[in-house]
């Protein structure tokens, strides 16, 4: 039996049952459903080809090539959908709900399964997460010269019941030239996206949402304009940490670092650290003296913070005199609610 559903049931089945993605794996690679299994009903290649008599020749030729290559795979398909769904219920979906999802869908309908095939296919999936960035919701921007530990403070902010995302776990990038270290690779800005508007779903939009202020890339990954124009638009609490203390902590996390990462990081920075800068931060990489490389380093993330936060329409200062994490989650929200913000 198929079921034809809208993205809303989908994703709410998604919680219980496989979710088949029957397109391309380059499709696939790019952005998906995070929950979606990579299901391809073509190869990469296949897909091209039947495209390509799609273009050349019409519907029909590359509906008689799609279903050549089809056929064969089919008995096989219905085995592997077995493994993934034993009680032999699932999801399906292709990028516009169409031929490939229908066929799949055909098939394992026909093999016994019951199918639900998404409506608009992911295509509609994306427009969903696309109308999470319009809506309205309380933002509140933690900010902060680097090494002021904001992104330590986001867990010990959710303990304390309080909406948090973490955006640089999501782009798995820090957000400067040394953000990669330590990292796995980054999504493409698709699946980013895909990954925020998940997270936003499962929060009330009725309460603030608490985030680290970004550049509008973090890393590779672009955040969607009209979400980072809210935040820039939003309540700005800045974290006044002495710079001494960000200079021991980030020393701290580098000196467990390969020195070639850090020279790298450095030489991104090249121009704008200036020739003699950059000599003695790779000076003090190779001497291991990490205090004074991040010093150098601070000298240019400091001025353009100074710059970043200017742009702002709405800064609150709160001076922290440690970096305790747990402390400071705890002096943020006191100080968020004298100034009416939760």
């Amino acid at each position: 039996m198929i079921n034809s559903i809208t993205i809303e049931d989908f994703l709410q089945k998604a919680k219980q049952l496989p979710v088949l993605d029957a397109r391309a794996p380059k499709e696939y690679a790019i952005g998906r459903i995070p929950q979606a299994l990579s299901f391809p009903i073509f190869s990469d290649e296949e897909r091209t080809k039947v495209g390509t008599a799609y273009k050349q020749q019409g519907h029909d030729p590359a509906v008689l090539i799609g279903l050549d290559l089809f056929g064969p795979k089919m008995s096989k398909f219905v085995r592997e959908a077995e493994k993934l769904a034993p009680t032999r219920e699932l999801l399906v979906h292709c990028w516009r709900g169409g031929m490939r999802s229908g066929a799949m869908a055909w098939l394992l309908d026909f093999a016994g399964f019951k199918v639900y095939l998404l409506q608009g296919g992911y295509k509609a999936y994306r427009h969903y997460m696309h109308g999470q960035f319009e809506r309205e919701r309380p933002l509140l921007i933690i900010s902060g010269n680097t090494g002021s530990g904001k992104t330590d403070l986001l867990p010990y902010l959710q303990q304390q019941g309080q909406q948090v995302i973490d955006l640089e776990g999501l782009a798995s990038h820090k957000g400067s030239s040394f953000g990669s270290i330590g990292m796995a690779p980054q999504p493409s800005t698709e699946h980013f996206e895909n990954l925020l508007g998940m997270t936003m779903l499962e929060l009330d939009e009725q309460q603030p949402l608490w985030l680290e202020d970004e550049s509008i890339s973090i890393g590779k990954v672009q955040m969607p304009k009209l979400f980072f124009d809210r935040m820039q638009a939003s309540p700005t609490i800045v974290l006044e940490v002495p710079k001494p203390l960000r200079i021991q902590k980030l020393a701290e996390e580098y000196c467990r670092t390969d020195p070639a990462l850090l020279e790298s990081a450095i030489l991104r920075i090249k121009k704008r650290l200036g020739g003699m800068a950059t000599k003695e931060a790779i000076e003090a990489i190779s001497a291991g003296d990490m205090e004074k490389m991040v010093d150098i380093a601070l000298t240019y993330y400091d001025k353009a913070y100074t710059y970043e936060l200017a742009k702002k329409q709405e800064v609150l200062r709160l001076p922290l005199e440690t970096l305790n994490p747990e402390e400071n989650a705890q002096h943020l929200i006191k100080f968020a609610k004298q100034h009416q913000l939760i």
